[in-house]
């Protein structure tokens, strides 16, 4: 509570305060960024003209939601970013499990206090941090565990089962003047799911029998992944038409939104003293290889490949980069083409592979990370421009690059090889000697991908000849 903010229902009606509905506080709040030209969320990428818009009217249309897509694709985030709708605080009556209006209370308990202390009825603000409930659906869930049961501890302190003192209020109950979230929705039991029905749309309850009236003031937000309605559960009808609006979500559009959420949600820690820099191609490469992965007729495209699995392929990148400065006792941390066989182990935990033998898993990922560097590379060179290099490899040279090499030895290879440099150059790497390194292995790998150099593995080490 701050200062100067009424503290009993006496106090409050003299202040002339205005009780506004879930919805009704929404809408206006949601004008209001509109007008001023805020975004409605902020660290949410590649739905400004596909979800956005489709949510922002769902709000000004006062519509209950159900946010529909695949794993990985920002729900759940967007649910919990819709309390930045809600006002800073709203004035409760002090005590009450339901965040009661103190105009309009919805229990018996609350309206007999108010017949008793009238005006001087305690009042509590609360803020938009305590209007959020969330509960991941799962077969075991119970009407009690959101609407409420008969409390037998009350019932044996001598109260009737018809008293709705002795009611125990559940998730929803008690997410009352606020947002509810429930997760997975297709995975709640379909008799559950009925209970939910006059909830949404009546606003009375029975519990054990004992019907009561209870007019909840929620917003009711639901997540499901359209593999679900197949696979564990459905949504019954019923309940899914009680929902105004369902919103489709998906994958980023384009690799620059991928980037974006990569860089924002990947692991950051402060405790080193190296210097981490990721040359643009090899976060481009990252996020290419998840958008294969999404195209791709090996893996299972009804689980979808969440954009988690480029967090999780970049850091693992980063990590492996930051392995070799340390053992090698550079301070410079940049990822290379040879850190990317570390992304392997990574992705084959985020995908879902179609039917495929024993083994071809690692095959098929390799495959991944070959098209992702072709792809990229190409969108950066003409190999025609690079004869030059081609050249030089074809009368004999040959070289050797791998995840451990020194960064001084890749200067000296640029230097050694005629029209290298200028092909480095182009990516600018500056005269750093760790993103020449990186520059270096994505030429050399560029050319071997568009068969205009030989590559081979040996002891650990990859050799590029002519």
């Amino acid at each position: 509570m701050t200062e100067g903010q009424p503290r009993t229902l006496g106090e409050l009606k003299q202040s002339g305060y205005k009780v506004s509905t879930v919805k009704e506080e929404m809408r206006r709040n949601l004008i209001d960024r509109i007008r001023s030209g805020r975004p409605l969320f902020d660290g949410i990428y590649g739905y400004e003209d596909t979800v956005v818009p489709q949510l922002e009217n769902a709000i000004l249309s006062g519509q209950d939601i159900i946010f529909l897509g695949e794993r990985g694709q920002a729900k759940s985030r967007m649910i919990r970013a819709l309390t930045g709708l809600l006002d800073d605080a709203i004035p409760v009556i002090a005590g009450s499990e339901l965040n009661e209006n103190p105009f309009e209370p919805i229990t018996h308990a609350s309206r007999m206090r108010i017949a008793q202390e009238g005006d001087n009825l305690e009042i509590d603000w609360i803020g938009r941090d305590k209007r959020y409930g969330e509960k991941l659906a799962t077969p075991d869930i119970t009407i009690a565990d959101l609407i409420g049961e008969v409390d037998p501890i009350k019932v044996a302190e001598g109260r009737y089962l018809s008293d709705e003192l002795t009611i125990h209020y559940g998730l929803i109950a008690r997410t009352n003047r606020g947002i509810f979230c429930i997760n997975e929705l297709p995975d709640l039991a379909e008799r559950i799911q009925v209970g939910l029905l006059n909830i949404m749309e009546e606003r009375d309850v029975q519990i054990r029998g004992y019907r009561i009236r209870m007019p909840l003031d929620v917003v009711v937000v639901a997540s499901a992944n359209p593999e679900d309605y197949t696979n564990r559960g459905r949504i019954i009808t019923p309940l899914k038409d009680r929902y105004g609006a369902q919103i489709r979500t998906h994958y980023p559009k384009n690799v620059e939104h991928e980037i974006d959420i990569m860089e924002q949600e990947s692991s950051v820690f402060d405790d080193t003293d190296y210097k981490v820099s990721v040359p643009a191609y090899m976060k481009e490469i990252v996020a290419e290889i998840t958008r294969l992965a999404r195209r791709s007729p090996d893996v299972n495209q009804r689980s979808g490949v969440s954009v988690r699995a480029s967090i999780a392929d970049y850091e693992s990148l980063l990590a492996n980069a930051l392995r070799r400065a340390i053992r090698l006792g550079e301070s410079d941390v940049v990822p290379r083409i040879s850190d990317l066989p570390y992304v392997i182990p990574t992705i084959s935990g985020k995908v879902e592979f179609e039917t495929v033998e024993d083994g071809k898993e690692e095959q098929i990922i390799e495959k991944l990370i070959q098209s992702a560097v072709i792809a990229v590379f190409n969108r950066n060179f003409n190999v025609v421009d690079l004869e030059e290099i081609v050249t030089r490899f074809k009368a004999g040279l040959a070289t050797e690059v791998s995840d451990t090499m020194p960064s001084d030895r890749y200067v000296a290879m640029m230097k050694s090889v005629d029209g290298l440099a200028r092909a480095v150059a182009k990516l600018e790497p500056g005269e750093n000697p760790a993103l020449i390194a990186s520059a270096t292995e994505f030429v050399l790998e560029g050319l071997h991908l568009n068969k205009r150099l030989n590559k081979d593995r040996v002891a650990g080490k990859t050799q590029y000849r002519g």
